[in-house]
């Protein structure tokens, strides 16, 4: 149960992300790089965001620290790099769950936040959740600056994603 858990987050999570960027790709940069009003101001300033905090998380998970100088910190300016570097790094946490092992999800992860600089310590499920719906979170800002250029994203409900 716990790895089918999982799993299927992160098969979502690429099904997602594959999905808004392919939209993206019909935009140009200028559509993408406009301030909409979001936490991280544009479209691509939240996918760089989103790629940004996946490979933070990831860091602690594996244990492979990934040193940032902001939350907002631009990764690729480039919208094909950044999308290339996206896809790889969906893959890397498909494969960091398929080697998750059950006995760690209640192991603390201890490490530094990014926002406060004060060390943090939680179960290893907790902060996996948080991952997973941090995601989600800003794809669904993501979904309203689209509705608000006329392109809809299509079905982002996770009972409809494809099986594998």
């Amino acid at each position: 149960m716990w790895l089918s858990h999982y799993s299927t987050l992160a098969l979502y999570n690429r099904w997602q992300n594959r999905q808004h960027y392919q939209l993206c790709a019909e935009l140009d940069d200028t559509q993408r790089k406009a301030d909409r009003g979001l936490f991280f101001h544009s479209i691509h300033g939240t996918l760089n965001h989103l790629l940004l905090a996946d490979r933070l998380w990831l860091g602690r998970f594996l244990d492979r620290p990934f040193p940032i100088l902001g939350l907002d910190q631009e990764l690729y300016e480039d919208f094909d790099q950044l999308r290339r570097e996206r896809e790889s790094t969906d893959q890397i946490i498909l494969d960091y769950i398929a080697e998750l092992k059950r006995t760690r999800l209640d192991d603390d992860l201890s490490y530094v936040s990014a926002s406060t600089g004060q060390l943090r310590s939680y179960p290893l499920r907790l902060c996996l959740t948080h991952f997973f719906n941090h995601q989600t979170h800003h794809r669904g800002q993501l979904t309203t600056a689209y509705s608000q250029l006329g392109h809809d994203v299509g079905v982002t409900d996770l009972i409809f994603m494809p099986s594998p």
